[in-house]
Order: C-alpha cells, then structure tokens, then sequence
C-alpha cells in the first residue's frame, strides 16, 4: 500500500499583488489548503489604501500586471488607482484565490516549531493558524509614516497621510501643508491645487521628474489588445525591454541615465521659468539615487500663484500651522503627509520567532537581508515575498514578485511529505555579501533615502536586471539549503 498524498498547509499574509500572485501559483501547480490572512477588509493593499487624488502606477499598465492575465480593456497606458484594484479583484475572482481570503484578520506573529515542523500564526484576535509553510507578503510600502516632530499631535484641524486619505474633509479654499515630495505627493498636489486657497509645499529634497508619457487607450485599442493579443504583448515586451535598460543604468554604466538627466532639464525649464523657484527644484545628488519620478503636472501645479514651495525643513507642528528651520510660522487649515513608509522594517510590527527562539528582529539587527530576498537562515519553511534587496529604481515589482512566487512554490514542493527547508547560512552570507558590494558600485550607493536603514545599509534595492533576477530564482539551487524528510 501507498501513503496518500499529503497536502502542505500554506498560510500567506498579505493579500495584495504578492500575496494574491503566490496563491495562484501555487493553485496552479495542485496546493489547495491556502489561507490568506488580510488584515484590512478588503484586499488589494497598497492600490486600495492609496485613494488619494490622481493616485496612478508609474509603470505602463501592460508590464504593471501579472503576465497570465493581460488585460485587454485598461483605460489608460498609465492606469489609475481605482482601474488597477478592479483589475487585482477580477483576476484573484477568476483564478480562485478571492475566496482563500479572510479579510479583517491581522497577524500579530508566528512561531517555528522544530518538533512537528510547522508554524503557529498568531492575529490579533486571539485566534492560532497552523502552517507548514508559511508565506509573508506584507510589501514594503504598506506601513505610513508621519514624522516625530514636536507638537504632531497639536494640530487644531485634520490632519492625515496621503496613504489614509481623508475623503471627508473638505479641501476646497483651505490653507494646506504639504510635507514631502515623494512619489505620492507629485500626483496629489496638482489634484488638490485647483480647488486649495493656498498650497505650501515643503520639500526636504528635489526629486528628479521627468515627462511621463501617458495616454488615454481608444475603442481601437481596445479592439486590438482584444483580438490580437500580440499588440499588447509587444508593448508589453518593448517597456520591458526599455526598464531594463534603466535598471542597468542606474548599477552600471548605460547611457540611458544620462538621456533622463536631459529629459529632465528640459522638463524643468520648460515648464518653470521663474529662475528662483528652478534653483529650488534642482536635486543635489545623481539621477536615480533618489526615485526617478514621472509626471507632466507635477511643475505646472507648483507654479501656479496659489503654491508655494518651502525647502527650509519643517521643526514643529503648532495648533495653527507649522514652523519651519527658519523661524515663519505657516498657519495652514489643513496638514497632509507625503512622508513616504516604514520600507527598511519588512515584516514589522509582527513577531517572527525561528529555530531556538530566534527572533527575526534580532537576526536583523545589522539591517533586513535574505537569500535571493525570500529566505532567511534558522527561519525553515518561511518564505518572504518583496523581500530585502528585491525592489526596483526601474520596472515593474509584479515581475518580481512572480519570480518569488515561483521559487516559494519550489520550496512548498520540497516539503509537500512533511519535513523542512531552509537556507544555509554561508549561502544567504555569500549573495548578501555580492548584493552589498554591487550595491556600492550602484547609484545607491552615493546617497542617503528611503532605500537605506538607519544604519546606512541598502535593504530595499536589487542590484541588477529583472531579466537576471528571474534567472537566479527559475531553479531551485537545493544545494544552497538544508532540506530534512
């Protein structure tokens, strides 16, 4: 007689692109018992968080979606918020996953076990999941940050962060603070800067903007993406192909870096001609340290007489406004945050406890690292998804992710009969030791943002192609790992 077919239990937390993506793929490949614990109500993570005005991708929407399910019918070449969560919703629908979610269940934390192999997941709500797998797919911008200045909890009117929108309160004529200028912020602002009385703008540091080349798709379009799948994978592979040779730009030595350099400068002087206000918007540091960002009314916005942008950095909040380096008190109504999110933390706040009682704050206490981004040594049968070292300056992260994907789905197979994998430890030191170094050697490596931790480590970026990425994670390397029965 024969031992019937075991099926693993797979708990996934996280039910946005990432999430949503491995449960397809490992549906396709015959694993039923999923469970996608999603914290909010709904899923769809940072495109149902993000509803804030003119919130859109900033990469084209034939290469920003999963590559088994083309969408023929996007309205535009850059879609929005709302078109990009409808189409995470339809898909997850049509391949079966939409019903392995439970939604309004936050994970607290998660426990190894060495004797039975298998992890306890803890929520919030006191209740236990076990899993012998065990998949993380919380991203990297899914955490808000507001800034700790004195006195943020002073402010007399609202105040809120661009990924908590605060559709109720009313902006029209209203004094507004804008704090940042991130890639949230250069798509606000010019939503709200018709209606705004007075928009102040306080700018830590000039982003590079270049010219993005949107475009609303016709019936036509439509009709051919639909009839012809090829046009649209040939616009598909063609983006491809140009965001690969930004991303080579950007850790090497492609010319393409110096073409955006250009394209921007001409933006800017196009589209600026007060000569004090174009001093202010020059970055200090090389193209592509900071994110490239991509926008035609981000400059035609902050001209106009109703904005102001303030570079001294801002001190403290007061119950009337807020005060900057320099001593003015800007009384504003209203204060919205573009402060960007806790990106270098990763599976924070939760609690992750391997082998032996490791905590996995504590094997990250130098800074987040991770074989190939996905698996971390004394952590078995775990499986991280946009992990350290797995973002991009260019491309689409959906690329990416499917890429992680497939490898937890590799990993999943290793134990389908029970047992455990992990990493071993000299393999997770030999890549982090190769990604740190061509890390330095990238633009990354000259300035201080968002990519970097406290301790000036580079956890979030890849330091190559996607192109070598998916190469690296197509096979799984079983001698890089400890594999038990």
């Amino acid at each position: 007689m024969t031992s019937p077919v075991r099926s693993p239990r797979i708990v996934i937390v996280g039910a946005g692109f990432g999430g949503l993506g491995t449960a397809i793929e490992l549906r396709h490949h015959g694993f039923d018992d999923i469970t996608i614990l999603e914290r909010a109500d709904e899923i769809g993570g940072v495109w149902r968080d993000n509803t804030y005005p003119n919130a859109a991708c900033d990469v084209p929407s034939s290469l920003y979606s999963w590559s088994f399910a083309p969408n023929p019918g996007w309205a535009r070449r850059y879609s929005g918020q709302a078109d990009i969560l409808q189409y995470i919703e339809r898909v997850s629908a049509e391949q079966g996953v939409r019903d392995l979610v439970r939604t309004g269940t936050e994970v607290t934390g998660a426990s190894y076990d060495e004797e039975s192999a298998t992890w306890a997941v803890s929520t919030a709500a006191g209740e236990t999941f076990t899993a012998d797998f065990l998949v993380t797919a919380v991203g990297q911008l899914s955490r808000p940050v507001i800034p700790r200045l004195p006195g943020v909890d002073s402010f007399a009117g609202p105040a809120f962060h661009s990924a908590e929108w605060d559709h109720g309160v009313d902006l029209r004529g209203k004094r507004i603070a804008v704090l940042g200028t991130g890639a949230s912020a250069i798509q606000f602002v010019p939503g709200i800067q018709p209606e705004a009385g007075h928009v102040t703008v306080f700018q830590r540091s000039a982003p590079y903007v270049v010219p993005k080349p949107d475009r609303a798709y016709t019936r036509i379009h439509h009709k051919a993406f639909a009839r012809f799948p090829r046009t649209q994978a040939f616009g598909r592979n063609l983006t491809w192909t140009m965001s690969e040779q930004l991303n080579k730009s950007l850790t090497g030595t492609n010319p393409m870096k110096k073409l955006l350099e250009q394209a921007w400068r001409v933006h800017l002087r196009h589209q600026v001609k007060d000569p004090v206000l174009r001093a202010k918007l020059r970055p200090d540091y090389p193209i592509g340290c900071k994110r490239l960002l991509f926008s035609n009314d981000w400059y035609p916005a902050i001209v106009q007489p109703n904005v102001d942008v303030v570079t001294e950095p801002v001190v403290e909040v007061l119950p009337n406004g807020v005060r900057s380096a320099d001593g003015t008190v800007h009384e504003v109504d209203v204060i919205i945050y573009g402060t960007g999110f806790a990106a270098t933390e990763f599976l924070a706040p939760m609690t992750i406890t391997g082998v032996g009682g490791l905590a996995l704050e504590d094997a990250w206490k130098e800074g987040a690292r991770a074989y190939l981004g996905v698996c971390v040594p004394g952590f078995p049968n775990l499986g991280i998804v946009y992990g350290p070292n797995t973002n991009l300056g260019g491309s689409s992260i959906i690329n990416m992710m499917e890429s992680q994907s497939g490898l937890i789905r590799q990993l999943v197979e290793t134990v389908a009969d029970g047992g455990s994998v992990t990493v071993k430890e000299n393999a997770e030191e030999t890549f982090d030791a190769e990604v740190q170094r061509r890390l330095t050697e990238s633009v990354w490596g000259g300035c201080d943002s968002w990519y970097r931790d406290e301790g000036g480590r580079v956890t979030t970026n890849w330091p190559g192609t996607v192109i070598e990425y998916k190469d690296r994670t197509r096979h799984l390397d079983r001698s890089a790992f400890e594999i038990t029965a």
